[in-house]
């Protein structure tokens, strides 16, 4: 057997998961699940795109659509033709979700879940129910010990610690496809951790919805930075760990600390910025400013000068200006971010800001290309600066290629053992790619 197809959108967290589905569903051979994104509305089309592409690919299997998009709209797919089974974020976890009859009968579906069946779909719209399992997200309050799950490529893991979103950024629409904020117990974690270490894997990313908010839920209220320095005591093997996204606000003295003193801590952080304009960030409903955001840069690159700096930005929120685009702009050099995420503005029904006076389409995707080429040029000029220098980096699966500590991406020039974490030299740049071999 060669189990179902997973096909992935977004997030690591969806990665994450997705692995975690992969092994529920391991004996369904005719089975494709495709993990929605529903962060912008172009992620949604994407989806539907691959839904698609599968059905024209495999006629006959059977597909189920999962993910933040079909907790959000299920309605979208249900109505598609090509659609087995719609499936919550919270029925996805489950794994008799992926053993029993697809197309199961509303009574079936209730008697089921009698506390949790969702009261979004409404009669007619031509919403087909019996397609539909989706509960109430936002009733969700448990985390389950399935949630520390991992995808790895021969050499990194994802491991789940945290999901969920309390806060409400008015563009934001993940909040109602993830529920609100709850956290994996650290001792399941760092289990969690020593399994996969000892699987041999060599780096493992935290990943959540809101990792920075790691802890308020659970006993003694934790911080994220005191499961980073459990997971690093508890696992002396475990050689490098990574965080996925935080939110700078909420990084508390002892994450800051290990990120800038700790050698197992990877030098590389990926901000949610959004914004560097102070008004965009406030209608945001953002809570940083952007004096925050080079404070905190400054003082990680003054505590570790080679850490890398990645950011998501928004192109063209709601009445954004020029001069408030320009602040947005001078953010990448000004935060030194050689890894960004850029995103056109794109309304979501429901949030607040679908409801603020729009940019035109055109300026958006204008403002995203600045955005996108400074960040290009910013990346290049930080590529540059790394050839002759060493780098610790860890081998992944075809054993040609790899990341450094600081996220660079790395080609060698002779292959590697996979898994392996090689010494290189960087000899050369090709294609955004740094090119290595190893040091002698």
């Amino acid at each position: 057997m060669s189990g179902p197809d997973i096909i992935t959108m977004g997030c690591r967290l969806n990665i994450a998961e997705s692995e975690a589905i992969r092994q529920m569903a391991a004996d369904q051979d005719d089975l494709i699940v495709v993990n929605s994104c529903a962060v912008t509305a172009e992620a949604v089309r994407q989806t539907r795109q691959a839904i698609r592409r599968a059905r024209r690919e495999r006629p006959d299997a059977r597909i189920l659509v999962t993910g933040c998009a079909a907790q959000t709209e299920p309605q979208t797919f249900a109505a598609m033709a090509e659609v087995d089974a719609v499936i919550g974020n919270r029925e996805k976890m489950e794994a008799a979700t992926y053993h029993r009859p697809f197309g199961s009968s509303e009574v079936e579906k209730r008697l089921a879940h009698p506390d949790r069946f969702s009261t979004v779909f409404e009669a007619n719209g031509g919403l087909d129910l019996p397609k539909v399992r989706v509960a109430d997200i936002m009733a969700v309050r448990d985390t389950a010990p399935h949630m520390a799950s991992a995808f790895a490529d021969h050499a990194r893991a994802f491991l789940e610690v945290q999901n969920g979103c309390d806060h409400r950024c008015t563009f934001c629409i993940i909040p109602y496809g993830r529920g609100n904020s709850r956290s994996v117990p650290a001792g399941a974690v760092v289990d969690k951790a020593r399994e996969l270490v000892d699987a041999g894997y060599r780096e493992i990313v935290l990943t959540g919805v809101d990792v920075t908010s790691y802890g308020p839920d659970l006993p003694g209220a934790p911080t994220l930075g005191l499961l980073v320095e459990r997971i690093l005591k508890g696992v002396p093997d475990l050689p490098r760990l990574r965080l996925s996204s935080i939110d700078s606000v909420e990084m508390d003295d002892r994450l800051f600390d290990l990120i800038a003193h700790e050698p197992r801590m990877m030098p590389h952080v990926h901000l949610s910025l959004q914004a560097g304009d102070d008004m965009i960030l406030k209608r945001m409903k953002r809570r940083h400013s952007r004096a925050d955001a080079v404070r905190i840069v400054e003082r990680l690159k003054a505590a570790r000068p080679d850490i890398s700096i990645g950011a998501d930005i928004i192109a063209g929120f709601p009445t954004e200006d020029d001069a408030m685009f320009a602040r947005s702009l001078a953010l990448i050099d000004d935060c030194a971010i050689v890894h960004g995420h850029i995103f056109p503005y794109s309304p979501r029904e429901g949030t607040p800001a679908a409801r603020m006076p729009q940019v035109d389409r055109p300026t958006i995707k204008a403002r995203a290309a600045r955005l996108r080429a400074a960040c290009a040029n910013r990346r290049d000029a930080w590529l540059r600066s790394l050839i002759g220098t060493q780098q610790s980096v860890l081998v992944e699966r075809s054993g040609l290629s790899g990341h450094a500590e600081n996220f660079a991406p790395v080609r060698f020039t002779a292959t590697q053992t996979p898994s392996a974490i090689v010494r290189a030299t960087i000899t050369g740049l090709e294609k955004g790619v740094l090119i290595a071999q190893e040091a002698a």
